[in-house]
């Protein structure tokens, strides 16, 4: 890919920038700038006596692009920036396309040579005319912020998208959006009077909106109607019905609001599959009664049926199991029951993700770790409270024992031993006995003096 900046040499033949991607000027194919087109004749030679195309594709913000005319007969290539017919004035704008092409581009948006929107080029913009251009654009985003403000106070039921200034600076369009026909009139004047411009106001749909503005859809890359979908078809809920999807708006909405494009691109495949699955609302006569269809997976063929008296089981059967159950109900017989085919239906293996490189499992942080904790502190509770009745009944054993001065039946009695005289027997009883004890071996000791 190549472009007039950086790499087209004075006979058109592009060299290339090998910026992969990343042009100055941004018409190698950056997401800015929608629909650039790759000028793969460029390096042709004409037939003898024939003269190049001199009609040129030019674009403008947001991929706006138009078609002019050379009358001037001037030398340019694309990636030029060149100055325009306006309405009035003139505006500035980038060569995105020139040659042959232009041709086949004209033909797909049905516009002739001597169209009225093809106007023509003025002349290569100055640097005057860029200072001016830039200057313009510049003022894009604080005139958009204060045209809604305006917007707000008349209170219209409208809404601002996008400004663009034309080259010259003498004209901005307003592209607003609007569920129903408003009145504007007052609108243009207060804008015109803020601005001291010459105002056009243009509505675009949402899809327009969106495609303009840019963004990032739910699958993670860019929008495709910012991209390089060029045309925007219809598309309804019945999309989704035959893909078998959710009837759930917040995800079959796009960043429009409405459904979203990519219902379409596989649309044709799917019909082409239902082709050979019987109809939904069609009745299954067995042996053990009419069965009824629930839902189906059109890609692996498989169909679950369910009893219209027991409708708490589902069966899978086989796309060529159903079709052989049709064909005895058209001769009018009966087929066999349900279980019976389900037993002969073979299903797959599923493939699970094997840790090769010794990683844990990908779901190893969904499961909560609160019911483990609750469960260890109930079996620690469970312990304490053993451990606190075994305790306190051996205390009251034990002052039962105290308070009475005999030992409790249960106890084994203890081995005496031999001691000499004058030495006293350690007691092995609490402390609470203690004085009791030495009272007594005390009051002995006297009575042998005594004696």
């Amino acid at each position: 890919m190549a472009c007039g900046n950086c790499g087209t040499t004075e006979n058109g033949v592009p060299k290339g920038c090998k910026s992969n991607g990343n042009c100055g000027t941004g018409t190698c194919g950056s997401g800015s700038n929608k629909l650039a087109v790759f000028d793969w004749l460029s390096n042709m030679t004409l037939p003898s006596g024939q003269q190049r195309f001199n009609i040129f594709e030019v674009r403008f913000k947001n991929g706006r692009k138009h078609f002019y005319k050379n009358p001037d007969n001037l030398s340019i290539t694309m990636g030029d920036i060149v100055a325009v017919e306006g309405a009035p004035g003139h505006d500035i704008g980038t060569v995105s396309l020139a040659g042959e092409l232009v041709k086949v581009q004209m033909k797909k948006r049905k516009i002739t040579e001597d169209h009225e929107d093809v106007k023509k080029i003025y002349r290569k913009a100055s640097q005057r005319d860029i200072d001016i251009w830039q200057q313009a654009r510049a003022k894009e985003e604080e005139t958009q912020r204060r045209g809604r403000e305006i917007l707000g106070h008349l209170g219209l039921q409208m809404k601002l998208s996008d400004v663009e200034y034309q080259g010259d600076g003498n004209k901005a369009t307003f592209y607003y959006t609007a569920d129903s026909r408003v009145d504007f009139r007052q609108l243009i004047r207060d804008l015109a009077g803020a601005f001291s411009i010459r105002v056009e106001m243009k509505q675009v749909g949402a899809r327009q909106e969106a495609a303009r503005l840019g963004g990032v859809g739910s699958c993670g890359r860019e929008l495709c109607c910012s991209t390089w979908l060029t045309d925007f078809r219809k598309v309804s809920t019945s999309a989704a019905r035959y893909q078998q999807l959710s009837l759930n708006p917040l995800k079959l909405a796009g960043q429009c609001g409405k459904l979203k494009c990519c219902l379409n691109f596989e649309l044709d495949t799917y019909l082409d599959a239902l082709k050979t699955f019987p109809k939904q609302d069609l009745v299954l006569k067995t042996e053990k009664g009419a069965a009824v269809f629930v839902k189906m997976d059109i890609f692996k063929e498989h169909l679950w049926y369910t009893y219209k008296e027991e409708r708490f089981k589902w069966f899978r059967l086989t796309l060529d199991q159903v079709q052989e159950i049709i064909a005895l109900n058209k001769n009018n017989e009966k087929s066999a029951s349900l279980e019976e085919y389900e037993s002969e239906v073979e299903i797959a293996p599923k493939v699970d993700f094997e840790d090769v490189v010794g990683q844990d499992s990908l779901t190893r942080f969904d499961v909560p770790k609160t019911r483990s904790r609750k469960r260890n502190n109930r079996n620690k509770n469970k312990k304490k409270a053993v451990t606190s009745s075994g305790n306190t009944t051996q205390q009251k054993s034990n002052q039962r024992r105290n308070s009475s001065g005999k030992k409790p039946r249960n106890q084994e009695p203890k081995e005496h031993t031999n001691t000499p005289k004058g030495q006293v027997q350690k007691a092995k009883n609490p402390r609470k006995n203690n004085r009791k004890q030495t009272n007594n071996n005390s009051k002995n000791d006297n009575n042998s003096e005594n004696k």
